[in-house]
């Protein structure tokens, strides 16, 4: 599907942080649609299928410059192309993964990753009987490389994935701060401490299950609990 790069916002920096995330999901459903060699769509289909009100949706939209045709709807491909090209989409950026247990092996095999614009270039781990292996990274197999190889591996790369145990993280993140990385994504238990100018960000599944249950639990009829119960 063509991609039209209409340039990005001036102030990056004003786009807040829910729009910023709910961006790529405007992107995957503009895909499935082009796929579908829809033309155009209304900003209510396209918020539904999002899942975001169509006022959210056209504020989010509105952070990247002026869209859309009142009584026609969004170009999908033009569309598409303008959030593909603020997004980075069309620039893949290199990532190296840390930790290639179950859940780094899934991150670094994930085919979806080319099509956002992200491509596996390194892959480190501390058990050396699996050093010399190679993982299928898309359409490409990537060799891995010990841990006395992160620190050059990192250099070449602009974004840390780590996927090793908690008691390793912060080292490793050090060392992925020590090659230049300014971007790490963590699937570790814990907080990372990185000096100002580094961005994590932290997926903790069972922190993500934690908020499911107590909103479960808070809706359940058959629940103890209630708002502003406070037991002695």
């Amino acid at each position: 599907m063509p991609l039209l790069p209409p340039g990005r916002p001036d102030r990056v920096d004003d786009v807040p942080t829910a729009t910023l995330e709910r961006l790529p999901v405007y992107l995957q459903v503009l895909t499935g649609l082009a796929e579908q060699s829809i033309r155009t769509v209304s900003s209510t289909d396209l918020a539904e299928r999002s899942g975001v009100t169509a006022a959210k949706l056209r504020k989010d939209l509105s952070f990247l410059g002026s869209f859309g045709t009142r009584g026609v709807g969004y170009d999908v491909v033009y569309l598409h192309g303008c959030i593909a090209d603020w997004l980075g989409v069309m620039r893949p950026l290199d990532v190296i993964v840390v930790g290639i247990g179950n859940l780094g092996q899934a991150v670094a095999s994930y085919n979806g990753l080319a099509g956002r614009g992200f491509r596996i270039v390194g892959l480190i781990d501390i058990d050396l009987s699996r050093v010399g292996e190679s993982v299928a990274c898309g359409d490409i197999s990537v060799r891995i490389r010990p841990l006395a190889d992160l620190g050059e591996a990192a250099r070449q790369a602009q974004i840390g994935v780590i996927a090793t145990p908690g008691s390793a993280a912060q080292s490793v993140c050090d060392r992925l701060v020590a090659a230049g990385i300014r971007s790490i994504l963590t699937f570790a238990p814990g907080v990372l401490r990185v000096p100002q100018g580094v961005e994590v960000r932290r997926i903790d599944v069972g922190v993500e299950l934690q908020i499911l249950a107590f909103r479960e639990r808070r809706h359940s009829p058959t629940s103890p609990w209630q708002p502003g119960a406070v037991s002695a």
